[in-house]
């Protein structure tokens, strides 16, 4: 472990985390959403401590009861003994930037209960059903030594696609009666799924859902027919039992003998998000001749914003000259 760049509390705040107090788990979330000046050495500290949790994805469109099946998950992996983290994003208002947080009213069951932190998050009008900050916050809680990670995405339909890169196992949850339940759910969010989960199945149409599934997986590509389509109805935990089979065959499936997953997506989703952050921030701050230049040709429809884009991050000869020649290829001048 490395504490490089850390002052003492810091470094008594990692000791904290990685002894798995709550106190300190939620004071290094709070510093890494909010993205403050401490967040990064934090999670260097923290790095080699990952990859040992279960990270458990639920997405789905809006309706479809995930919270409810977080919730019931939660009480049947606490059975079982296992701690559970879960990170449940809201939607941020666009008005306000704020968020209800309703997911831990679900879950208020398991408010006192040591084994359970629930931590809610406003998605800042960052797409992909998930905040900018998930996969950073993922780490922390795997290197506090949660075993089980369950991250709900937001509820916005086909665009869910990103809980795929920090997740180990996805679950597309969907529900009978919500219209057309498969448009709800097909093309990117489908093909993320390791599970499918037709939720309250005491509902009518429940079977006809999951034939549509199945006929559905038959289509895609090769691979696709062995996605298992389960049935649950989370309000009285019936097919909960199949369901923590499945994720743990699944989890069987992908460690293949190794005792760490493999983090590699998640940790170039951060590097991609730590990198696009890092050039808006200087970006912002340059002052120099050369970004006055392509600021003009921009203005002038001299180049395009991913030609100034390119010659931004390509650098050494002028962004000028960089962005007329793309400009030039591009229009085949």
């Amino acid at each position: 472990m490395t504490t490089a760049g850390l002052s003492e509390a810091g470094q008594r705040l990692v000791e904290k985390i990685l002894e798995g107090q709550p106190a300190a788990l939620s004071r290094a979330m709070t510093e890494v959403e909010n993205e403050t000046g401490h967040a990064a050495a934090l999670l260097a500290a923290v790095q080699k401590a990952t990859g040992r949790a279960v990270t458990i994805g639920i997405t789905g469109p809006p309706g479809a009861g995930k919270s409810t099946l977080v919730n019931a998950l939660i009480g049947e992996y606490r059975q079982a003994g296992k701690t559970v983290g879960v990170i449940a994003v809201d939607p941020s208002s666009p008005l306000s930037g704020g968020a209800i947080l309703g997911d831990r009213i679900r879950m208020a069951e398991h408010s006192h209960d040591p084994g359970v932190f629930v931590r809610s998050f406003a998605s800042r009008g960052h797409l992909g059903g998930l905040s900018r900050t998930a996969g950073r916050v993922i780490d922390l809680m795997d290197a506090a030594g949660w075993d089980i990670i369950l991250i709900e995405t937001v509820g916005a339909g086909q665009s869910e696609v990103e809980v795929a890169d920090i997740a180990a196992i996805k679950l597309v949850v969907s529900a009978p009666g919500l219209g057309d339940d498969i448009q709800a759910i097909k093309a990117g969010i489908l093909e993320i799924a390791d599970i499918l989960v037709v939720n309250k199945c005491d509902q009518p149409l429940a079977e006809q859902t999951k034939r549509s599934l199945k006929a559905m997986l038959k289509l895609k590509q090769s691979g696709s027919q062995d996605i298992p389509v389960l049935g649950t109805v989370a309000t009285t935990s019936e097919g909960l039992a199949e369901l923590v089979s499945e994720i743990a065959l699944q989890d069987e499936k992908q460690r293949r003998g190794d005792n760490l997953v493999d983090r590699k997506p998640r940790i170039r989703r951060n590097l991609a998000e730590a990198v696009g952050q890092l050039a808006k921030d200087r970006l912002r701050q340059n002052q120099s001749a050369d970004i006055d230049a392509l600021i003009v040709a921009l203005e002038s429809g001299e180049t395009d914003y991913l030609a100034a884009a390119e010659a931004v991050l390509d650098g050494g000869q002028t962004n000028r000259e960089i962005a007329a020649t793309r400009l030039e290829k591009k229009t085949g001048s």
